[in-house]
């Protein structure tokens, strides 16, 4: 899109843009047109019931008409020519980059019903591209308050490292290193003699005890105690001249020191009200009307401080521009569209839920006064009448734990294979379980009865000498046979449980892994682990960097089904009281 021409009215500004399908107004007021981000339905939606609730943003399967829109969004993506942006699609790029999009169906006061569309972040260079519903305000713009407070900083800056790197400067922390330098190593050979004077005193001593006169043991006494004195004195008047020295030049770094700290907390005070200026430009309503910032907002977080990008995200957008227009909202969905990222995992057209780290504490406000679903994964855990126990005897046991049970108590559910195993020994000590499974992965768990037996077998599991083979389905068919997997992972602070890929930050993660058969598109494969993090296996499929097709069934990393196809199937060990080796194998129901 390009622009053509702007006129300005008492009222408002009036860009013309031109694209090869339309010529639209876009005004920019204070309060934008509906018309402008209104998205009318291409399809009859006779067919579609309306969800009775809003549904729950963090765990969803989007509701069909949230598809729908969806579909209408991604074709208008892929044959657009407004505007131009590298999603990475083409095999061509080299540069490209993905971006989360969402929808949200709304309903107008009539009951016309519509969608409303945004994107998290910014596409390109700006955050406000329209048809999108426009941001809280427009960080990226060259002309606004935020770009040209961002380039006074800059500015102070460029001050401070001219200043640090003036010759003078440079030259007096040199001198004063040096000076340092010396003064520890003189410090430190008087030291040495000190010591030295010392060793000979006591020498002196023993051999004049028992050979001299007792009138003449005083005088060698009080000698030795002369010298005793004036080597103190010696140590401490250099240091005293050394400290005298190194005052006199740090009165001159201080003078630029001086210089450098007033700018550098000029620049912090700056940088501060910058930041609180821009929080301040995200007000969030709800269906109350009420409003809420959010720095009020995140204060009563773990973050304290609003993290980068909060309020950024498609979500809050949509639910804003709801708000302020009057506009009942219906279901909501958002898609990733283009390549991946290097850390997180996103797949192109996929849906992926709201972040919990941005934006759940900002929705919280938002849909107060909303009627919400409940959170669909409060049904996804699986009740057990009775474990199922694959060996057992007086100091361990194997379970076989079926997926959706959790393996320790959580915030949700307490039932878990721990605590049945506490009901069932009582007088057990110890941690009793010495590994852990996700709940959504099924399959073989280790069980000490007795505190002693736990730490022997969980030496065995730090000395990665137990053996562990998972079986797993894969959505997609893989090229090669076998390999090994190298990726190593840290959890997302911002989307918690999601693990990410990360070589700055990330801990160890290993897998090997071979194919053992291929059907229906799915490939049946072996991972072994030489690590045990969390995510382990799913990431190291899913991610493109790994075997880039998700596990099926994988809701986090992949797409969900009735379960995820992921099961513990064989573990070896060493006995600790017998010294026998043991293998148990639990093949997967799927």
């Amino acid at each position: 899109m390009c622009i053509i021409k702007t006129i300005s009215t008492n009222s408002a500004e009036i860009t013309l843009f031109v694209s090869q399908k339309k010529l639209q107004y876009y005004m920019k007021e204070e309060h934008t047109t509906l018309e402008t981000y209104w998205w009318d339905f291409e399809h009859i939606l006779d067919d579609i019931p309306l969800p009775q609730r809003f549904p729950f943003p963090f765990h969803y399967e989007p509701h069909s008409i949230a598809q729908t829109a969806c579909r209408q969004l991604q074709s208008y993506l892929t044959n657009q020519t407004d505007w131009e942006y590298d999603f990475g699609i083409d095999d061509s790029s080299t540069s490209g980059q993905g971006k989360m999009f969402g929808i949200l169906v709304v309903q107008k006061t009539e009951g016309q019903l519509g969608f409303l569309a945004a994107f998290s972040g910014k596409l390109g260079t700006t955050s406000d591209v329209p048809p999108f519903v426009p941001p809280f305000y427009d960080r990226f713009d060259e002309q606004g308050w935020f770009r040209q407070g961002e380039e006074a900083l800059n500015e102070m800056n460029r001050k401070i490292k001219v200043l640090e790197q003036t010759p003078d400067f440079l030259e007096l922390q040199e001198q004063y290193k040096n000076l340092c330098t010396q003064r520890d190593k003189e410090v430190e050979e008087c030291r040495i003699q000190v010591r030295q004077a010392k060793q000979n005193r006591n020498k002196r001593r023993q051999e004049a005890n028992g050979k001299l006169e007792a009138e003449a043991l005083l005088k060698l006494e009080e000698a030795l105690r002369q010298e005793s004195i004036r080597f103190h004195f010696i140590l401490k008047d250099l240091k005293r001249n050394w400290r005298s020295r190194l005052e006199t030049k740090e009165q001159e770094l201080e003078q630029h020191k001086i210089v450098i700290g007033a700018l550098k907390k000029k620049r912090k005070q700056q940088s501060a009200a910058l930041q609180q200026r821009l929080f301040d430009q995200y007000q969030f309503l709800n269906q109350k009307g009420k409003t809420r910032g959010l720095s009020s907002i995140f204060q009563e977080t773990v973050f304290q401080i609003p993290p980068s990008g909060a309020g950024d995200c498609a979500a809050p957008k949509l639910l804003q521009f709801a708000f302020q227009n009057n506009l009942q909202p219906i279901a909501m969905a958002e898609f990733w569209w283009g390549i991946s990222p290097k850390s997180a995992i996103r797949k192109h057209g996929q849906f992926y839920p709201a972040c919990r780290g941005k934006c759940e504490p900002i929705l919280k406000h938002m849909l107060d006064g909303m009627e919400v679903e409940e959170n669909p994964i409060v049904h996804a855990f699986t009740p057990v009448d009775k474990l199922d126990i694959v060996y057992e005897d007086e100091y361990l046991m194997l379970i076989n734990k079926p997926a959706g049970f959790l393996s320790v108590p959580g915030k949700t559910w307490t039932d878990s294979v721990y605590l049945r195993i506490r009901q069932a020994y009582p007088h057990a000590d110890g941690p009793l379980l010495v590994h852990r499974l996700d709940m959504a992965t099924s399959g073989l768990i280790l069980i000490a009865k007795a505190s002693e037996i736990h730490k022997k077998l969980q030496q065995q599991f730090i000395k990665r000498t137990v053996k562990k083979r998972y079986t797993a389905l894969l959505d997609g068919l893989l090229d090669i046979e076998e390999g090994t997997i190298d990726l190593p992972l840290r959890v997302d602070l911002e989307d918690r449980p999601r693990q990410l890929v990360c070589f700055e930050h990330g801990k160890a993660a290993r897998t090997h892994w071979k194919v053992v058969g291929q059907e229906d598109g799915k490939t049946r494969i072996h991972f072994f682990p030489v690590t045990g993090r969390t995510h382990q296996l799913r990431v190291h499929a899913a991610h493109p960097m790994g075997l880039n097709t998700p596990i099926v069934g994988d809701k986090l990393y992949g797409i969900s089904a009735e379960r995820l196809f992921l099961h513990a199937e064989e573990l070896s060990f060493v006995h600790p009281v017998l010294q026998e080796e043991m293998k148990f194998i639990k093949p997967a129901d799927f």
